[in-house]
């Protein structure tokens, strides 16, 4: 039985010196600055600039601490993936970790739900840059095909030169979010400091116990807000791929993982705070950024175009990063044998470009298909795609929970970035990852729906197993 034990750990130890060869072809060029605007960026998007109205409305005050209960669960999910950067670097993230410590299956599954998330996430993000020209009359006349093409073209090409150029880019779109979140938070500030009422109504708490305390609606309609809350954190694990390509990672990751969870307390759980101290909850809407609505009350001009610059910053920022993220991934499937091998080619530049000019492909398809396809289904095909997102954070706890017991084993190097609390933590986020599930199966129609999709993607991913099984270096191996 020993013998065994040694002979697994042994291809195990081999598997992993394997990948570490093919991860060398990366450059390792982004600094502590890019990777922390990075980290910043990957937590903070339109969720939080548009999706936060309809939120507001539906379940009021409450959503604040919502937005709080899924930061905790958000920075142990960090945590336990700062405990796996910490064991070893890698750009194929969680994908490389889960063949590491659960197997090419494993591998196989969580790379491709990831990759469906982003790609539709993707397909959203380009028409949404569209739309939000034509917020502006001037380009109403644009055909809003020629606006994705462009975006997805400028995006496409900072991401094939190189990825100092896509770490600078997503510099400057982080910091254009940063500025504006900052910039509502000290006039916010300012405003509840003198008393000063907003639109004839007095600030402070006094405004939240008259528009009907913290659960003004209710518990139930609370709780269905974690399931859209829990997806505007969608993005924080990018941190994870860009540390096979950052100079120091074990210097600059541990410090941008911690800094995480304080911003998102600052900006999300204090920017909804804000609005609720601001305003009354019924005064935000679905469809409408609450930022917009508060500096509407107060008379700031032009704050509609301001905003929409805000927002059409966001999604070239998703853009961008979805963009990054899954041609590293794809490359990482392909080293395995879990996707077609040409996947894993790279440029001169150390840049995995026939996954990036892949999902373009999927991008300028998906522009089409909102013309021809109706919105409902559309929509539900998007909601499939965050079962990416569950799926992959549950890996890295999982895979987490490996490397301690492959520590406690003496299998693997003990880390000094450890998740605190685990074990327990780790089984309380994967309980809490569940009751998403649970959730989101009982919000009909597109929660139902969702979740009823399911055993479809359980079969195309079988028989996609079975058809790409034949390029794994472990098949090979037998043979």
């Amino acid at each position: 039985m020993q013998l065994n034990k040694k002979h697994t750990y042994n291809k195990d130890i081999a598997k992993r010196r394997w990948l570490d060869t093919h991860e060398a072809g990366y450059h390792k060029s982004m600094g502590n600055r890019q990777v922390q605007m990075i980290a910043i960026g990957g937590s903070i998007g339109t969720g939080l600039f548009l999706g936060t109205g309809g939120r507001l409305a539906m379940g009021g005050p409450a959503l604040a601490l919502v937005y709080l209960l899924c930061g905790v669960f958000s920075f142990f999910i960090l945590r336990a993936l700062g405990e796996l950067v910490s064991h070893r670097p890698t750009s194929g993230s969680f994908v490389s970790y889960s063949r590491e410590f659960l197997g090419e299956k494993a591998s196989y599954v969580v790379g491709w739900m990831y990759f469906l998330n982003w790609a539709m996430t993707g397909i959203v993000d380009i028409t949404a840059v569209a739309l939000y020209m034509h917020y502006w009359s001037t380009f109403s006349e644009v055909p809003q095909w020629l606006f994705a093409l462009s975006a997805l073209g400028v995006v496409a090409t900072m991401n094939m030169i190189g990825v100092k150029w896509f770490a600078e880019m997503e510099f400057w779109f982080a910091l254009i979010k940063v500025l504006a979140i900052l910039v509502f938070l000290i006039v916010g500030a300012v405003f509840l400091g003198i008393g000063t009422p907003v639109a004839g109504n007095p600030t402070g708490v006094n405004l939240i116990v008259a528009s009907g305390g913290m659960f003004p609606n209710g518990l139930l309609p609370a709780l269905v807000l974690v399931q859209g809350v829990i997806f505007a954190f969608a993005g924080i694990e990018l941190i994870g791929t860009a540390a096979g390509e950052c100079r120091e990672p074990e210097k600059i990751l541990p410090k941008a993982i911690n800094n995480i969870i304080l911003r998102i307390g600052l900006f999300y759980v204090g920017s909804v705070a804000l609005l609720v101290l601001l305003l009354p909850w019924h005064a935000y809407q679905a469809g409408q950024s609450p930022f917009v609505t508060f500096f509407s009350k107060v008379g700031v001009p032009y704050i509609g175009s301001i905003m929409n610059i805000v927002v059409l910053t966001a999604a070239l920022s998703s853009l961008n990063s979805g963009l990054y993220s899954t041609c590293r991934i794809l490359r990482s499937l392909s080293m395995g044998g879990s996707s077609p091998k040409f996947m894993a080619k790279m440029s001169s530049q150390q840049v995995p470009y026939v996954g990036i000019l892949v999902t373009c492909g999927i991008y300028v398809i998906g522009v089409f298909l909102n013309y021809f396809v109706p919105s409902q289904v559309f929509e539900m095909v998007l909601n499939s795609a965050s079962l990416g997102i569950i799926s992959s954070w549950s890996f890295i706890i999982l895979c987490q929970m490996r490397l301690r017991k492959a520590i406690k084993e003496g299998h693997a190097e003990p880390v000094s970035f450890k998740m605190p609390g685990a074990p327990f933590t780790a089984w309380l986020t994967l309980g809490f990852l569940l009751l998403v599930v649970i959730i989101m199966a009982f919000d009909y129609p597109n929660g139902t729906w969702t979740i009823a999709t399911m055993p479809v993607l359980g079969v195309i991913l079988v028989l996609g197993w079975f058809a790409l099984r034949k390029n794994s270096p472990e098949v090979n191996q037998e043979k």
